[in-house]
């Protein structure tokens, strides 16, 4: 749980970090950008910070930012609603991220996981330009490098409320003090 103090700082960070990857932001979306901490008080190294732009039942788009060596948690998208669950493609627009998925391991990874639960160690490393289409139902997680990292989501239908995280500590939606 973070306090609205905590909001505010943490999204004036996030709005930086946008700036340094030449995102324009509007006034209402700047105040709208989501602190997910998942439940863990730990957001600096389990966090993320969003903004959605649009999310319909077909399509979605966001912009993510990941502070310095912070980490999304893995989880997965699954079957909803007489879908396949969610696919999604991650487009690198400044610094560094590592991306895990299912497949082969790296025998080192790049970037170590926070404490929880993590068992996808195939690595996928974008910097700025480069994407990545993950396949609905498909384990994974991501972690910025040592200068953060923001990426661009353009996916099927949000919901994610129905993600299925490895870890059964988080909680997916955030809570504000």
């Amino acid at each position: 749980m973070i306090t609205l103090e905590q909001l505010k700082k943490v999204q004036e960070m996030t709005a930086e970090y946008f700036e340094k990857a030449k995102i324009v932001m509007t006034d209402e979306e700047k105040g709208n950008i989501e602190v997910a901490d998942f439940g863990l008080g730990d957001l600096w190294n389990t966090g993320l910070q969003l903004v959605t732009y649009v999310n319909t039942n077909r399509v979605c788009a966001k912009e993510m930012v990941l502070f310095p060596n912070q980490a999304c948690p893995e989880h997965r998208h699954p079957p909803l609603n007489k879908t396949l669950g969610k696919e999604e493609t991650f487009r690198c627009r400044y610094g560094t991220i590592y991306l895990y998925v299912d497949g082969e391991p790296v025998k080192q990874c790049s970037a170590n996981p926070p404490v929880g639960t993590y068992t996808v160690f195939h690595e996928i490393k974008l910097t700025p330009g480069m994407q990545y289409t993950i396949h609905p139902n498909t384990k994974h997680w991501f972690k910025a490098g040592a200068e953060g990292a923001v990426v661009s989501e353009f996916s099927t239908s949000s919901h994610d409320e129905s993600d299925v995280f490895s870890d059964p500590n988080i909680k997916r939606l955030p809570q504000i003090e």
